[in-house]
């Protein structure tokens, strides 16, 4: 298959790249606004019961958990001077008339009800629910913003709520995209321009990743059309499009000019580049999508369409770097070296390398090495014990946002938390009866859930309720818990939303026996059965990418043995990355220095994103290092040999791809949301981890150890490769497969193409520096 499409690169290299460039064009144009037609919802699993009874709340109630708070500061006083007073029911009388707002509702609408009374009695709330879609809600919260946020009579106006808090987070990870993308493409061609030493070379791994990046628009656009895709897949898009293409480019192109200073023409040296360093890219394409597929077992949409974006973008960048790229070196020939920097010119004699020397070192001493290398490693993973998984809140923002500042009020001076309501949603309340016996039922149960600890303070249709007590209040303000069919009741919890306490309050409600069937939905609630959502599907997505996994590293190498220590060395790098996120994100350690505020808890989608992507990016690496040992050990060379001369072949690239890939994650960990700052870190101390530790200690120690076991499997699955095996013997020394010359005149260009890479022949090749 590689052999031709390496002709195929070669014989219609032209025609190639002017697909390529229609084709970014095309896909720039279709996809380029695609963020419009993108989702910023997808957090829940829609089959829950707090999804469930969220949908039966809206539809039949018109009535949910609150997303809007109004936080009004008397100027000089007391909420409850007069004028305060009237300008905060005028303030509601308007918010309750905004298209779309419900259940607006405030302290001087309520009866002066004490929850929404600061305790110094100088702030007041006016709560109320924006209806609609996650961007529905997310877009009104902007406009309401801008219309009621500032100075009103004696008081000032900011505004919280779970729909400013996730507008203000869209908003802030979109211009921390931007920055990110400027700082990352600078510095990456900088550093390619240090490894190529060569303006030309260091341009084309940036030119296939923004080939790959539109493309990807382009599929997730048309994805959009037939299912839900959420806007912060595009993150994933630009930084794995980006780091993908920049180490398979990196892979081929230095092989590359390896075949042009061994003396083989341009022409010759594509052949060769494809035949090699592209199978192996084209597996690693697929180990890495294959790592991303897992995400699909997973009921919500923000993990589902991470998947859509990975595999699109692993797909896209692995077939220009074994397509396009190989068209364009074979256009270029020589001058892939044109604008070179100036440096001393040096020829390695074989062995020589810091990595040969490397591997030749833990090799003599692997027993020690790798019981070291594991101890730290290990230590590094015992944080992860104590992992503590929760969703994002107003504090993944910096304490500066308006947001973040009006959720910090509400924590510190006010007794209840009445952004976190929790709704009992009775959508078959009458099997408790009608009229005056629901109403005893409803009565009864308010009391028990208000004396439950965690609870402030019950709603319901029969009244409010304090420590098992009903107060006084107008029947006016009880209505809306009353519908056709059913009756839902609002607890007010005094605990944080987002916590362990959140959750066990759920379990309690969900625990108390109530006269009728009841669901539960929430903040708390939706937390409470997102974890259990993602903890029942986690072992799947694991087995998933393990099986995947196997089989493939099995196809390419025909061992048992490779794959099983892949994936354990794996499981043991990333264990070891999740530990030290631990410490650092949930722990609060280096809090200051990367400026964040810990909670105590992980975003638990984080750390299984964080896992498929670190799992398929080292799987990258492994894939790079394995192939060039197998390749050596198929050349005759003994165990030892094999697998310093690998080492010493890729550790260069491997170690370059890996610091060049950091740069990229490391300039998205510059975002002030926490979340995006943890995927950042975490991915770039698991890329370089990977590179420099594993590649560098653990595989060389293991394959010294098992010696020629590395290539060993049963009789019968020898067989199964025999037959199915994705592996291809190259004979890179004897005549290249095909029907003609490479340089056909069908084909558009002279023999070998020489005259055409090369205007003035054929010229030495440049030393190896």
């Amino acid at each position: 298959m590689l052999r031709r499409v390496a002709l195929l690169s070669v014989r219609r290299r032209r025609l190639i790249l002017v697909a390529a460039v229609l084709g970014f064009a095309v896909a720039g144009g279709l996809g380029g606004g695609v963020a419009e037609h993108l989702s910023s919802g997808g957090f829940d699993d829609p089959s829950s019961e707090s999804s469930r009874a969220e949908d039966v709340l809206e539809d039949r109630f018109g009535a949910g958990t609150p997303n809007v708070v109004l936080l009004v500061t008397a100027d000089d006083g007391s909420v409850d001077d007069p004028g305060v007073a009237a300008a905060g029911r005028q303030l509601t009388q308007e918010l309750s008339q905004e298209p779309g707002v419900v259940q607006a509702g405030s302290y001087w609408t309520l009866g002066s009800a004490p929850p929404l009374r600061s305790r110094d009695g100088d702030r007041a709330l006016v709560v109320a629910r924006i209806e609609g879609s996650q961007d529905d809600i997310s877009d009104r919260a902007e406009e309401l913003k801008e219309r009621f946020v500032g100075p009103i009579d004696g008081a000032t106006v900011e505004m919280g709520g779970f729909a400013a808090v996730f507008n203000e987070i869209g908003t802030t990870i979109e211009e921390d995209l931007v920055r990110a993308e400027l700082i990352a493409l600078p510095l990456t061609l900088i550093l390619l321009l240090l490894v190529f030493r060569s303006v030309v070379a260091a341009t084309l791994p940036l030119a296939i990743g923004a080939l790959s990046v539109v493309a990807t628009f382009l599929v997730l656009r048309v994805l959009a059309g037939f299912t839900e895709v959420s806007v912060f897949a595009l993150n994933l898009t630009t930084a794995m499009g980006l780091g993908l293409a920049i180490d398979y480019s990196l892979f081929v192109v230095s092989r590359f000019r390896e075949e042009l200073a061994a003396g083989h023409p341009p022409h010759e040296a594509v052949i060769r580049t494809v035949r090699t360093a592209g199978r192996t890219v084209a597996f690693s394409a697929l180990t890495v999508a294959a790592s991303l597929c897992a995400l699909l077992v997973f009921p919500l949409t923000f993990l589902r369409s991470f998947a859509y974006a990975g595999v699109a973008v692993a797909a896209l960048a692995g077939l220009c770097a074994v397509v396009v790229l190989p068209a364009v070196l074979a256009v270029l020939g020589h001058r892939v070296d044109a604008l070179a920097l100036p440096r001393r010119r040096t020829v390695r004699p074989t062995g020589a390398g810091v990595w040969h020397r490397v591997a030749t070192a833990v090799m003599r001493r692997p027993v020690p090495i790798a019981t070291v290398v594991i101890i730290v490693l290990l230590l590094l993973g015992s944080p992860f014990l104590r992992l503590e998984l929760g969703r994002p809140d107003d504090r993944v923002l910096p304490a500066s946002a308006d947001s973040r500042r009006v959720s910090d009020l509400l924590r510190s001076e006010f007794d209840s938390q009445e952004a976190g309501a929790l709704s009992v949603v009775a959508a078959a309340s009458a099997s408790a009866g009608t009229g005056t016996e629901l109403d005893g039922a409803v009565d009864a149960y308010a009391a028990r859930l208000s004396e439950l600890p965690g609870v402030d303070r019950v709603d319901a249709r029969t009244g409010v309720y304090l420590d098992g007590s009903r107060l006084p209040v107008d029947a006016a303000l009880t209505e809306r818990f009353a519908g056709r069919a059913g009756t839902w009741l609002s607890v007010v919890p005094t605990v944080e939303p987002n916590s362990g306490e959140g959750e066990r309050l759920v379990d309690r409600i969900r625990d108390l026996p109530a006269p009728f069937p009841v669901e539960v939905t929430g903040m708390s609630a939706q937390l409470t059965d997102g974890k259990a959502s993602l903890f029942a599907r986690i072992p799947v997505a694991i087995a998933i990418i393990a099986v995947v996994t196997f089989a493939l590293l099995f196809l390419m190498f025909g061992s048992v043995v490779v794959p099983l220590k892949a994936l354990v060395l794996n499981l043991l790098s990333l264990t070891a990355t999740f530990g030290a996120m631990v410490w650092v994100f949930q722990d609060g350690n280096l809090a200051s220095a990367l400026d964040f505020s810990p909670t105590g808890t992980l975003d638990a989608t984080t750390p299984i994103l964080m896992f498929c992507v670190a799992f398929g990016l080292s799987m990258d690496y492994e894939v790079f290092l394995l192939s060039r040992i197998k390749e050596e050990h198929d050349l005759g060379r003994d165990n030892v040999s094999s697998v310093a001369m690998g080492l010493e072949r890729t550790g260069r690239i491997v170690t370059a791809a890996a610091g060049l890939i950091a740069v990229v994650f490391l300039a998205f960990a510059t975002s002030r949301v926490t979340f995006i700052k943890l995927f950042g870190v975490g991915l770039t101390l698991a890329v370089l981890m990977d590179a420099f530790l594993i590649r560098g200690t653990l595989v060389p120690a293991f394959m010294r150890l098992a010696g020629d076991a590395n290539w060993w499997a049963p009789r019968w699955l020898r067989r199964i490769h025999d037959r199915a095996g994705l592996s291809e013997v190259v004979d890179l020394d004897g005549p290249t497969p095909g029907d003609g010359p490479v340089g056909d005149a069908t084909a558009g260009g002279p023999g070998n193409g020489d005259r055409d890479s090369d205007p003035e022949g054929e010229r030495a090749p440049a030393a190896v520096s």
